[in-house]
Formats: structure tokens, C-alpha cells, sequence
């Protein structure tokens, strides 16, 4: 089992920036990768970045490259998603996730992880 705990979310105005965070504890020695997907009202739940657990870049979705950065520190079991010049399109509860094995579905794809956080509220005001 692998308990996913995220924080960060709030309010900002749109060009605003804020930093999610997605603790892990439980059997985090078995992760593969984590992902941060969001859904938005009305929406389907959308890739928005992963990345591998053990090391490399980060891997976006087009609508957020350039802006998010995503990233981890493994000695706090930590991953982060960085958000800069936020736009209200960006609005949505973000969640993270794990991926313990990969399963050849995709990392962009919800499916694909096997754990999941609660989600924060992201909301960006025009």
C-alpha cells in the first residue's frame, strides 16, 4: 500500500504561481513513478506531468510545458509540481498518483497508476 497526501492548492490570480506537493509513505521503495493528473468541473481527469521515481526530466502535457515543472526528493518521499504563470483554464482539483509497475498503458494515462491522492483545489481568478 502506498498512502499519497497532497497540499499546496489555494487561490492565486491569473500569471501567479503556486507549488503543490504530494507526500508518499507506505511501500514507496516499489514506486515507479508519479504522476500529477486534474479535473476540472464537468471534465475528464487530464494528464498533467510524471515523472520516474528513481531519476530523469519530467515528462508534460502540452497545455502546461513551459510553465509546470514537476519533481521529486526522494529523502522526503516528496514529488512537487511547480506552477508558474497560471491561467483559469488551469482551474481544476489536481491529484497526484502512483505507479508501482508499469503496466504499458501509458504514463499519461489515469489508468495506468495505482494509487491515488485526495486531490487540492486549484483555482486561478481573471
Amino acid at each position: 500500500q502506498v498512502q499519497l497526501v497532497e497540499s499546496g492548492g489555494g487561490l492565486v490570480q491569473a500569471g501567479g504561481s503556486l507549488r503543490l506537493s504530494c507526500a508518499a509513505s507506505g511501500r514507496t521503495f516499489s514506486i515507479y513513478a508519479m504522476g500529477w493528473f486534474r479535473q476540472a468541473p464537468g471534465k475528464e481527469r487530464e494528464f498533467v506531468a510524471v515523472i520516474n521515481w528513481s531519476g530523469g526530466n519530467g515528462y508534460y502535457a502540452d497545455s502546461v510545458k513551459g510553465r509546470f515543472t514537476i519533481s521529486r526528493d526522494n529523502a522526503k518521499n516528496t514529488v512537487y509540481l511547480q506552477m508558474n504563470s497560471l491561467k483559469p483554464e488551469d482551474t481544476a482539483v489536481y491529484y497526484c498518483a502512483a505507479d508501482l509497475s508499469y503496466y504499458g498503458l501509458g504514463l499519461d494515462k489515469a489508468g495506468e497508476y495505482d494509487y491515488w491522492g485526495q486531490g487540492t483545489q486549484v483555482t486561478v481568478s481573471s
